[in-house]
């Protein structure tokens, strides 16, 4: 089993290729590809497989010929990733499936993603939805947050530096299961001085659903600039979000949402599949 190991700003992923949708993906072989001590370790795996062979994607096919097939570290499936996306697109690039300086439409679950390629790659994330107020507790904290759809679920929440800093994320915060039937990724954001060219800046950390802590989050950072955004009263404008593993920046206009920030393709080879096969069972 062909395998690449790619990272948007830390997220990190396996990348399988599987263009034409042959391989036998269960929950429990992700989870085992994934395990960081017994697999070869990520936050969630990218199947790169044409629209056309996969049932998820095929009606999207005339228009976008790859779909990003993407799974959590748990084995369950997600609807979206800005991270993941931008990886996506450096190892189509690099394998030569695109033109590394071009643009070009990717399917995801939660719709199809234009992608502009350069040093930096710029997703057209969909446009966030900022619908209600709920709560997060996570040790023993309750935090006040605002609920967005940036095509998964989000719950944005305001803290200060050392309430950041100090912050446990081992286990998931617990939320309102009423407002997030399907669980939701968790941000917690503070506020900052804006760099040159920003109008916001805010620095988060993030648990994501089936992944836990992870060190960034492509849609959770475009969820923190929309609250950002909305607090501020801004139709749009520019949000710079700093993570754990790096910087994005999230751009709102009337007409798009616009994520933008490296990928890296650090490594290529063989996973003996029988011994993941092995492993596997231990997820189910």
């Amino acid at each position: 089993m062909r395998f690449a190991k790619g990272h948007g700003t830390g997220n990190d992923f396996v990348i399988l290729p599987d263009p034409d949708g042959t391989l036998p993906l269960t929950p429990a072989l992700v989870a085992a590809l994934c395990d960081r001590r017994r697999g070869i370790g990520a936050d969630g795996v990218l199947r790169v497989v044409r629209s056309a062979a996969h049932p998820d994607a095929e009606a999207s096919a005339a228009g976008a010929e790859w779909f990003m097939d993407y799974w959590n570290a748990d084995g369950s499936q997600a609807e979206m990733c800005g991270n993941g996306v931008r990886v996506y697109a450096r190892y189509l690039a690099e394998a030569g499936l695109i033109d590394p300086e071009g643009s070009f439409d990717l399917v995801t679950r939660a719709g199809v993603v234009p992608v502009t390629m350069g040093e930096e790659i710029s997703a057209g994330m969909p446009i966030p939805r900022v619908y209600v107020e709920s709560e997060a507790t996570t040790d023993g904290t309750r935090f006040t947050g605002t609920a967005v759809d940036v095509g998964n679920p989000h719950l944005v929440c305001a803290v200060d530096e050392p309430t950041l800093e100090g912050l446990d994320l081992t286990r998931a915060p617990d939320v309102d299961p009423l407002i997030f039937p399907a669980g939701v990724n968790v941000e917690f954001a503070a506020v900052g001085p804006a760099p040159a060219g920003a109008d916001l800046y805010r620095r988060m950390r993030v648990y994501e659903r089936g992944s836990g802590e992870t060190q960034s989050c492509g849609s959770g950072a475009c969820a923190v600039a929309a609250v950002a955004l909305h607090h501020a009263g801004l139709e749009g404008g520019v949000v710079v979000i700093d993570l754990p593993g790096g910087r994005l920046t999230a751009t709102s206009t009337a007409s798009e949402f616009l994520l933008r920030g490296p990928a890296v393709i650090v490594a290529h080879g063989d996973v003996d599949a029988q011994a993941i096969r092995q492993l596997a069972p231990t997820y189910t």
